[in-house]
């Protein structure tokens, strides 16, 4: 559980701004059949800071109602305040979903104190496992690996999803934590070398978009088949940066769309379509592919 690849899955919408489940749906499908190891629903590129409590949890249970216990689904958790946080966790408790991921919390930049009395508070009221999420370049906070340390002594707090991009952080981190801790790279770009440090996997925004190919990437590097990875990971170098040449999803929505496995590129204000450069660069990259 929590290891392989596990897509960082969109939040498909129609014209309008309303969440377009049947194009939901066809993702959800689209990961099964390519074996994609596990989905985390409404997390940042499931554009989880502009969609109300209420819509939040029923694009989770629709994910899980939809993966009909084919795929794993976790459930974007995190808040700025601990209450929001402990209070959407007691609402998707009984979703279906096997874990939480809990961002950082963001703007009110906390202390590393204040990281770990906020994590352990909700991890205190929750029955499910929670992976802690670390992205901060998103957040404006940094957890450091001491406190990542600290929070892994609680039983409910089981891994940690790294978006630093930066290997050394793993490799402060790994021998802080108890053998059994779950350790994820967020950073597409950098989850081969993640893996090749003692890595378990990756929440992956490329997944979206060649799914099969990260679930290999991350079978064949857990495994010890660096050399095979590492082919695979050559053809996506590419797409992993270039998914992010715009505040993400916006590019991997574009994507989406252009594969036609969703209706439209929408996304939720003050995010927009991406510019005309940016749609070119990235469908050229996915004609070299065969995606398009």
């Amino acid at each position: 559980m929590f290891t392989g690849s596990y897509v960082a899955l969109v939040t498909p919408m129609h014209q309008d701004g309303q969440v377009d489940y049947v194009s939901l749906e066809k993702l959800v499908k689209f990961h099964i059949d390519a074996g994609t190891h596990g989905i985390v629903s409404v997390g940042t590129t499931g554009e989880s800071a502009t969609l109300p409590f209420e819509e939040h949890i029923d694009v989770v249970a629709k994910t899980v109602e939809y993966a009909a216990g084919k795929i794993p689904v976790v459930a974007g958790s995190g808040a700025n305040s601990t209450e929001e946080a402990i209070f959407l966790h007691h609402q998707l408790a009984n979703t279906g979903i096997v874990g939480y991921l809990s961002v950082v919390p963001y703007y009110n930049k906390p202390q590393q104190r204040g990281m770990i009395a906020h994590f352990n508070a909700i991890a205190d009221a929750s029955t499910l496992p929670t992976l802690l999420y670390n992205v901060p370049g998103r957040t404006a906070a940094d957890m450091l690996p001491e406190t990542v340390a600290e929070l892994a002594k609680h039983p409910n707090i089981v891994g940690l999803k790294d978006a630093t991009g930066d290997i050394q952080r793993l490799k402060d981190t790994l021998p802080l934590v108890p053998d059994d801790f779950i350790l994820l790279s967020g950073d597409d770009a950098t989850s081969l070398e993640f893996l090749s440090h003692g890595g378990h996997g990756v929440v992956s925004v490329t997944a979206n978009i060649t799914p099969k190919q990260m679930s290999q990437l991350c079978e064949l590097a857990l495994d010890k088949h660096f050399s095979q990875a590492k082919n695979i990971n050559q053809q996506l170098d590419a797409l992993h940066h270039q998914l992010f040449s715009e505040p993400n999803p916006v590019i991997p929505k574009w994507a989406l769309f252009k594969m036609g496995l969703i209706s439209t590129p929408v996304l939720r204000l003050p995010l927009v379509e991406p510019e005309l450069v940016s749609q070119k660069q990235i469908e050229s990259t996915m004609q070299l592919l065969g995606l398009v």
